[in-house]
């Protein structure tokens, strides 16, 4: 395991609701993805490492988040995503950013992440200035609730899609870590010397009792593949207002926590991901990727 870094700042950037960051900016079908980010938290990424006219990038990019706060910020912004009816609506997004008068370019193509760089236009190769991305995690930490009158309450749009389609979602954990590996590889190819590579990620429940460092697991990936460390940060899923944290949890996360306390396990609502920010060293080149489904 690599050596822990300290925290060195806390990003604000749920003081308002979810659905409030996106709404009018994204499409109603964007709800349906099982793991969106925080616009704002995107956001903050975008204007805190890039500048205008540069290229944002991200390998896993779902529906769109980072590419439509990159475009709306005056950046372009390319990504990739493994499932059909994601790039369609990270697609949309993108129309929808344009629609409203925003310039900036944006581009996602359909396909699997651990082979980004043949996927992407050679022209963008070794020009990205910053990677922003979230890897999939798995049905336990995603999706919404819906309740009807005297029924109980059910899981929706907790999915990805398709299981046989090669989703980090569904591979288990050796495999998701091997698979990030050769998608950090590919993000080498394309990030410019010193560009930053930034991925979110929470520490996530095996069972109730076993607590994975997922984030600690991932940035150690990171480093063996070649990036640098440069900091690491924390990213609130809560707000906060007069030194008081306000939750953001919906009710599937409340009734989870409930229940664990019942059983006699002190688990707390998450209120923050964990923020990694590396950067591609300056000399030398860049690892190639793996080929996607290699050692599979």
């Amino acid at each position: 395991m690599a050596e822990l870094l300290p925290v060195t700042s806390v990003w604000l950037t749920c003081q308002r609701p979810a659905r409030d960051q996106r709404r009018g900016r994204y499409v109603e079908e964007t709800s349906k993805h099982p793991a969106k980010m925080l616009p704002d938290l995107a956001a903050h990424a975008i204007k805190a490492y890039t500048a205008p006219g540069d290229l944002v990038m991200d390998p896993m990019c779902g529906s769109g988040t980072t590419m439509v706060e990159a475009v709306r910020l005056g950046r372009d912004g390319i990504g990739v995503d493994i499932e059909p009816k994601f790039t369609a609506l990270a697609q949309a997004n993108l129309a929808l950013a344009a629609a409203h008068g925003f310039t900036a370019w944006g581009q996602v193509a359909c396909g699997d992440a651990r082979d980004v760089a043949a996927l992407l236009p050679a022209s963008s190769h070794g020009k990205v200035s910053l990677v922003v991305t979230s890897p999939p995690y798995g049905r336990r930490t995603h999706g919404l609730v819906r309740t009807n009158p005297g029924e109980r309450v059910h899981k929706r749009d907790h999915v990805y899609g398709d299981r046989g389609a090669g989703n980090l979602a569904y591979l288990g954990w050796e495999r998701l870590l091997d698979g990030w590996r050769q998608i950090v590889a590919g993000c080498m190819t394309m990030l410019r010397p010193g560009g930053t590579f930034v991925f979110t990620c929470r520490p996530v429940r095996r069972t109730p009792d076993d607590l994975i460092d997922l984030p600690g697991e991932l940035f150690a990936v990171a480093l063996s593949v070649g990036l640098e460390p440069v900091e690491r940060c924390v990213a609130m899923l809560a707000a906060v207002r007069d030194g008081q944290l306000i939750h953001r949890a919906n009710m599937f996360g409340l009734l989870a926590a409930r229940k664990a306390r019942a059983d006699g396990i002190p688990v707390a609502l998450v209120a923050h991901e964990d923020v990694y920010v590396l950067r591609r060293p300056r000399g030398g080149s860049a690892a190639p990727p793996s080929p996607a489904g290699a050692g599979e």
